[in-house]
């Protein structure tokens, strides 16, 4: 291998015809309404708005009738397969629920105070709190419990929450999306049924919004099949994360840059207070970094030896682990449609995500609330077609989530120039709310970024082991299920190394010249689906099983 490679040169495209699919008639079929494909924060909050405003017109004197509304989700449970950091904004949670109290809101703890420091190896320098970074208001929560707990209200609304329904591939008839169609289950690694199988079932409907996340297989065939560009490509990060059982926690949430990380790769790390005796603890790096061996999972247990760190973690007990990539290309990378023949696009899946605030789940709770406002206008017109649902893309336009993210348009690409030039030009870009420097300036796509190769290999690991980490996540995946990772061809050993530090699941492994993939491993972070071999969606129930990260 040459000192540099670009890891789209060994990755497999995106295979569309498999994902995009001109249904035959299906013996299994089930009618809805609207489908929302993911059952995160965007999509629960779009079925809950949505069913609430079908119950007002109900009441009023222009009734619109029964609507079935449903919310798929792969996880074998609602919160099963959702992580984050998280400190959340309750902006949103006060325009889905206005009639509760900010008590009433399923949060751990509010924020107190923020800190932030620049690390060495051993030491570390207070920095003054970014505006973009103050928490005031905010909360420290978790996102299963927050999934969890609209999981319940949209229950309780008449909504049809499906879990262990993984969406495989889009229906469409020409341009026009009519519903999904789902994984099979029970297929031995061969893809032949075995005693467990259940065939796949097409779910039905005039309108599907998909909110499946970060890195959404769906969404990617379906930008790709409409031709649906962006100013500059979607890039990404990688967030490993821990939850402990400490006998002390931080008074304040804290931020660090620098180290463990290199100059040249934007990331950082985070601790924030859960409880009296819990903290998440975690690190994010972006996926255009340099060095082909660097590891994030390795480099969080590095981490934890920290001294401001360490005094926390002492004598505490690692409960749960987790990782999962995070869109980071921002207002830039936002697609320029968002809505198409009965198909809408919010949340995670078109990066709805403010880098330098560190949030990203009100956004898209307010993306759903949008959605379910446009729905509900299309179906009470009875035109679900593209002109009808475009004034979806207009409300986004007109709200919090356009205006937020303008204002920090260029931060994250300008991260790109390295650390130091990279934290000159963001005080800049917050000063003038991004006017100067300007951009987009060219990108790209997180796999053309060349890979700088480290014969001196990665850090050894002083921590929990990858096998050991992925028993933390709760995965459930059979042993003995299909491969749903595919790897490209002439994969040479320096290729193995670099998918085997990239993947925090130890999925990949180089044993001798080989590269060996161990796919049950897989908790679905898609990290190596940016970089390296794709990702698809499994059968349902598989992956982790996250209880409180």
């Amino acid at each position: 291998m040459s000192k540099t490679f670009k890891p789209s040169q060994y990755q497999p495209p995106l295979p569309e015809h498999l994902i995009i699919n001109n249904p035959a008639p299906s013996e299994d079929e089930i009618p809805m309404d609207v489908v929302f494909v993911g059952g995160g924060p965007a999509g629960l909050a779009g079925a809950i708005h949505l069913s609430n405003l079908v119950k007002s017109a109900n009441n009023s004197d222009t009734p619109v009738g029964d609507i079935e509304i449903a919310v798929l989700e792969k996880a074998a449970d609602l919160g099963g397969h959702n992580l984050s950091g998280a400190v959340i904004n309750p902006r949103s949670f006060k325009e889905l629920f206005p009639e509760l109290k900010e008590e009433d809101y399923p949060f751990r703890r509010k924020v107190t105070g923020d800190s932030l420091y620049f690390l060495t190896e051993t030491g570390k320098i207070p920095l003054p709190t970014p505006p973009s970074m103050h928490n005031k208001g905010n909360y420290v929560a978790s996102i299963c419990e927050v999934v969890r707990w609209l999981g319940e209200k949209a229950e309780a609304s008449g909504v049809n929450v499906l879990t262990s329904f993984p969406a495989d591939s889009l229906l469409m008839e020409e341009n026009r999306v009519i519903g999904v169609r789902t994984t099979p289950s029970g297929l031995d690694r061969d893809g032949q049924p075995g005693a467990q199988h259940m065939p796949a079932n097409d779910i039905k409907a005039q309108i599907t919004v998909l909110t499946e996340g970060t890195r959404g297989n769906l969404t990617q065939a379906y930008l790709k099949k409409a031709n649906i560009n962006s100013d500059v490509p979607q890039i990404y990060a990688l967030g490993v994360k821990e939850l402990w059982k400490t006998k002390k926690v931080p008074k304040n949430v804290i931020h660090t840059m620098n180290w463990p990380l290199s100059t040249d790769t934007f990331g950082g790390s985070f601790m924030y207070p859960m409880g009296d005796d819990m903290v998440s603890f975690g690190l994010v790096a972006g996926l255009d970094y340099a060095d082909h061996n660097l590891d994030v999972h390795k480099k969080l247990q590095h981490l934890k030896k920290h001294p401001l760190f360490a005094e926390y973690l002492e004598g505490g007990e690692l409960v749960e682990w987790g990782a999962k990539t995070i869109p980071e290309g921002g207002f830039h990378a936002f697609p320029k449609k968002m809505h198409g023949d009965g198909i809408l696009l919010a949340g995670d899946c078109v990066g709805m995500v403010n880098v330098p605030a560190l949030k990203g789940i009100h956004y898209a709770i307010k993306s759903g609330i949008l959605a379910a406002e446009t729905i509900f206008e299309s179906l009470k017109a009875k035109d679900t077609s593209s002109a009808a649902l475009q004034s979806y893309d207009q409300k986004v336009k007109e709200s919090y989530i356009w205006k937020d993210l303008y204002k920090v348009r260029n931060m994250r690409q300008a991260f790109k120039s390295g650390f130091y030039s990279g934290f000159v030009k963001a005080g800049l870009m917050t000063l003038t709310q991004g006017l100067f420097p300007s951009g987009p300036k060219e990108n790209h796509e997180d796999a053309d970024e060349p890979k700088v190769y480290n014969s001196q290999g990665e850090l050894t690991n002083p921590g929990v082991s990858k096998v050991d980490a992925v028993y933390l996540s709760g995965n459930k995946t059979r042993d003995d299920i299909p491969q749903h990772l595919t790897v490209g061809k002439d994969i040479s050993p320096e290729l193995a190394d670099f998918y085997a530090a990239l993947c925090p699941a130890g999925v990949y492994e180089r044993q001798g010249d080989k590269l060996v993939v161990n796919a049950p491993n897989c908790v679905d972070c898609k990290a190596t689906d940016v970089l390296g071999p794709r990702w698809q969606v499994r059968e349902g129930g598989s992956g982790p099983q996250y209880k409180q990260m």
